[in-house]
């Protein structure tokens, strides 16, 4: 099984009270509230955090990317992407992911990834997202294209780093009259590539029919069953099984020395809920034209006070009891993590176990629980049920490719 460390990187360090008034705090909440000053002080305390994970005994780091907001600093993902794979020795750098609708040159992103790649010795594992309907307006790109400009960027990607250059690339979004670049990825054919998401259908199916393993974004465990069963059934229809080795799962876990203070600081996940100073409005969120009619409706219903939100979240207490966050000392942690294993079989496990307000001290040493006590135990159950990651079941890297790989690409694994 692979588990990774991952924090949204929140820049905690603002007047809340601002946002309070404001009202979202995504998209148009004015950075004039923004302190670089703290910005340096906390970049700099996450990459200590990251440090100690690849410790501790982490067998990857997750990194994603946001704009406009101050619950993810994360500007650029393959920045901190390109740091960790200087300072790092040997943890997977996984970035989930890059948002393809907002890139104006894919060939470009292509480049800063084999980068990536050779510098870290064939450890990135490329994750890509749509990107939040906020962050399509903020950057100018047409909500209503974004799936086609996902998908036409990644296949512009794949062929830059598989199709010997130069050649022309002619679709609806991107015309390259010369793809040839000379930044290839160390890993052969091109590094894993993973897809992220939390309630889109249409994801869920692409990810299985282009073979990319899957991670739900902390959904319910009743959630993530109909993900797999989506996911597996398409898998199946393409000609492959799905399983553990597809499989991956985001939760919200939060470890110290007793259970009353690590649920103390799991408080401070709703923080990037939106329940202390909101975060965006539902109509940017989802712009028309970004997902679906029916998902579209919900949020405007929402939006104008005729309906329910349709991402509705429990309060803290309901999330704790349901599992939706865990959070303990380790005894208790270890527990419910079984539990959720036992019923959601990933292959994949990512760790959000900081956000908010949470201090350092507190985020390092939970850090420090998690490697020395809690993921020793968890690995046990992860043999006792079989639940390989890709790298374990040495799955293909795509549909198209098989499991025999070069001999530098075996080695980067």
């Amino acid at each position: 099984m692979h588990f990774m460390y991952f924090t949204e990187q929140p820049m905690s360090a603002y007047p809340a009270e601002e946002g309070l008034k404001f009202g979202a705090t995504a998209l148009m909440f004015p950075n004039k509230h923004f302190d670089p000053a703290e910005g340096s002080r906390l970049y700099n305390e996450f990459i200590d955090q990251y440090k100690l994970a690849e410790a501790v005994g982490f067998d990857g780091i997750m990194l994603n990317e946001h704009h406009n907001a101050p619950f993810c600093m994360q500007a650029k993902a393959n920045v901190f992407a390109a740091v960790l794979a200087a300072i790092t020795e040997r943890v997977k750098i996984v970035i989930l992911g890059n948002p393809l609708p907002l890139s104006e040159n894919p060939v470009r992103l292509a480049e800063e990834l084999a980068m990536i790649d050779m510098i870290s010795k064939g450890r990135l594992v490329s994750g890509f997202v749509r990107g939040g309907g906020q962050e399509q307006l903020a950057t100018g790109a047409n909500p209503a294209y974004n799936r086609e400009r996902f998908e036409e960027a990644h296949d512009l990607i794949v062929q830059a780093w598989t199709r010997p250059g130069p050649f022309r690339f002619e679709g609806n979004h991107y015309q390259q009259r010369v793809v040839n670049p000379w930044a290839l990825p160390l890993q052969q054919p091109h590094p894993r590539i993973w897809i992220p998401g939390v309630i889109s259908k249409e994801t869920v199916i692409w990810a299985a029919r282009h073979r990319y393993p899957y991670i739900a974004l902390n959904t319910t465990i009743e959630q993530t069953l109909k993900i797999w069963e989506l996911y597996d059934g398409i898998a199946a229809e393409v000609g492959f099984q799905g399983g553990p080795a597809y499989h991956g799962y985001l939760k919200q876990v939060h470890v110290a020395e007793t259970d009353e203070k690590a649920i103390e600081n799991a408080r401070q996940f709703t923080w990037m809920q939106g329940e202390f100073t909101g975060l965006a409005h539902p109509v940017w969120s989802t712009p028309s034209g970004y997902g679906s009619p029916e998902n579209r409706r919900g949020f405007v219903e929402f939006s104008t006070g005729r309906g329910t939100s349709p991402r509705r979240r429990p309060n803290f207490a309901e999330q704790i009891e349901n599992n939706m966050i865990i959070a303990g000392r380790p005894e208790t942690v270890i527990a419910k993590l079984r539990h959720v294993m036992r019923e959601t079989r990933p292959g994949i496990m990512s760790l959000w176990a900081n956000d908010g307000g949470i201090s350092q001290a507190d985020s390092l040493n939970c850090i420090r629980l998690l490697g020395q006590e809690v993921l020793p135990a968890l690995r046990e159950t992860a043999k006792e049920l079989g639940l390989e990651s890709p790298f374990e079941a040495n799955t293909p890297v795509s549909l198209a490719q098989s499991t025999d790989l070069t001999p530098r690409a075996a080695a980067a694994e």
